[in-house]
């Protein structure tokens, strides 16, 4: 997935939308497996409307900042349909985790640090997965307004809470591999 593809999807489900707002729409929404910063929002807002994927308007205020609206364009719903419908599933383009590459050379730090590295993984994994709660709680609260969209948002977040469950797992093993291990054999 790139970033343009979620706020296509985001304006094509929701509407003409502020950057604001559809900032704030990314964060509750993707955020569990799909961040971006701020600044990326909008500079993928400002690349999208120069390929004619969304306008924008400018929309002035009396007593607070102007702020501009955008909505998605027939050719942005084409670019949509036709990401959505791509045969990719996103195992061709391979994986990049630089948290596995930083294992992959922990022989260089030792395995008291690379412990400490695990061990703070694995926190930061169970603490996603507690929010994984809120995810679904977001999901049930939104239901009537997105009737049709709720069932795959439900299954994002299936996702994300079977993948946190799999990294907790790996984590404790390797926790568990490397505590085993006689220093002079890792």
């Amino acid at each position: 997935m790139s970033l343009k593809h979620g706020l296509l999807g985001l304006l094509n489900t929701e509407g003409a939308m502020t950057g604001y707002d559809l900032d704030k729409f990314f964060k509750e929404s993707l955020n569990y497996f799909w961040q971006a910063k701020t600044s990326q929002i909008y500079r993928e807002l400002s690349t999208m409307e120069s390929m004619g994927w969304l306008t924008s308007e400018r929309v002035l205020q009396e007593e607070k900042p102007n702020k501009r609206v955008y909505s998605i364009t027939p050719s942005g719903k084409a670019e949509l349909l036709s990401w959505l419908l791509s045969p990719d599933i996103g195992l061709s383009g391979g994986t990049k985790n630089p948290f596995l590459m930083r294992i992959f050379f922990g022989a260089e730090i030792g395995k008291e640090h690379t412990l400490e590295v695990l061990k703070a993984y694995r926190e930061g994994v169970a603490g996603y997965g507690a929010q994984m709660s809120n995810v679904q709680q977001s999901i049930a609260r939104e239901k009537d307004k997105y009737p049709k969209h709720a069932t795959y948002w439900k299954l994002t977040a299936l996702s994300g809470e079977i993948l946190l469950k799999a990294a907790a797992e790996w984590a404790d093993k390797a926790i568990t591999i490397l505590e085993a291990e006689n220093e002079e054999e890792v």
